[in-house]
């Protein structure tokens, strides 16, 4: 009998043990891992190279959306089921895509349902990365900034909470993100981030530039049309005057 790896990743430990439970009627499925945060459920996914994930969306320390993000640009994904309770947006995320969900608390037949439409997909060779990443541009359209930055380090990985940012600045398909005293590549875009951190405490100086505002330590004249933004860690960051238009309205001075 062929059978599909299992990777669960889910904080509550009731929720994970329904999920296993119901996993009892379908033979064709192992739980090769089970994970209380994304953090642990990327680590686990590199390690087993599953077929189907089930994922958790809110969860502490690294959620199910940071934990995909980590895997953008990947040539193959496993297929992901979600599992949330009700979320208007998280629901919303899901029209139109071929990405399955459960709502908590999660009943045995629409698991069945959901088991069935993914061991089909996974006989006929589905790949979800596409569907990952329209599910994630969705996602880039909630109205919640971003608290935190979860990026790649060699083997590892690292939750940059937001008020360690420093810069962002663009770079091809990529985003350094610099903190006090790191640096960190993510593929991401920079308008992205433009989007979804705070205004309150970012603003982009640059077509490739992004700062927190309270980093600078001081503006400098560069050319006719330009400045250089020293921040506290020294690093210069290029100032555009539309950019320079902005600090100025933003501080006050």
């Amino acid at each position: 009998m062929e059978k599909f790896k299992v990777v669960i990743v889910e904080d509550e430990v009731p929720a994970r043990n329904l999920i296993k439970h119901f996993l009892e009627k379908h033979p064709h499925f192992e739980v090769v891992a089970e994970c209380a945060d994304g953090l642990e459920g990327a680590r686990q996914i590199n390690r087993h190279d599953p077929h189907l994930v089930f994922l958790d969306i809110r969860m502490p320390r690294v959620d199910g959306f940071e934990m995909l993000e980590l895997f953008e640009g990947e040539k193959k994904m496993p297929l992901i089921i979600f599992t949330t309770a009700y979320d208007e947006f998280a629901i919303k995320a899901f029209e139109y895509n071929t990405l399955d969900y459960l709502l908590k608390p999660i009943a045995s037949g629409r698991f069945d349902r959901a088991l069935e439409k993914a061991l089909s997909q996974l006989r006929e060779g589905v790949n979800s990365q596409e569907a990952i990443k329209i599910f994630l541009e969705k996602r880039d359209n909630s109205p919640e900034f971003l608290k935190r930055i979860v990026v790649r380090t060699g083997s590892g990985l690292r939750v940059i909470p937001e008020e360690d940012l420093y810069c962002l600045e663009a770079q091809d398909d990529y985003v350094l993100i610099s903190t006090g005293k790191e640096e960190f590549l993510k593929k991401k875009t920079l308008t992205f981030y433009e989007d979804n951190l705070d205004p309150v405490h970012f603003l982009r100086v640059h077509r490739s530039f992004i700062v927190r505002m309270d980093a600078i330590r001081k503006i400098e004249p560069y050319s006719k049309d330009a400045y250089i933004a020293i921040l506290k860690n020294d690093r210069r960051v290029s100032v555009s005057k539309a950019g320079y238009s902005l600090l100025k309205k933003h501080l006050d001075f």
